[in-house]
């Protein structure tokens, strides 16, 4: 049974989605989204993030056993390259707070 990842994946996605959500919201009342990436970036992740939560949601829903193995491993990758993402996003803003 291949569901064993996919309600993790589609939970932790959707609080991260809202984590990236919450970033690019306070870059743009800060003001500060003229001279940084870091929105940009985040918002690719938030996209992203959303692909993995829809991956995820359909391997959940489908009754074909292939299928659902192939939606739950694209749900992965597309979470593990997210997360790489949130590491990146994190580390430049600690860098743009520290000069």
């Amino acid at each position: 049974m291949a569901k064993t990842t996919s309600q993790h994946i589609l939970n932790t996605a959707a609080n991260l989605l809202g984590f990236c959500l919450f970033v690019i919201t306070s870059l743009h009342i800060a003001n500060m989204t003229e001279n940084h990436l870091i929105d940009e970036f985040t918002s690719v992740i938030a996209v992203l993030l959303t692909c993995s939560c829809l991956f995820s949601f359909a391997s959940l829903r489908t009754s074909d056993l292939e299928k659902e193995r192939k939606l739950e491993t694209i749900a992965d990758y597309l979470f593990i390259i997210s997360l790489v993402g949130i590491l990146i996003i994190i580390l430049l803003i600690t860098l743009n707070f520290l000069k």
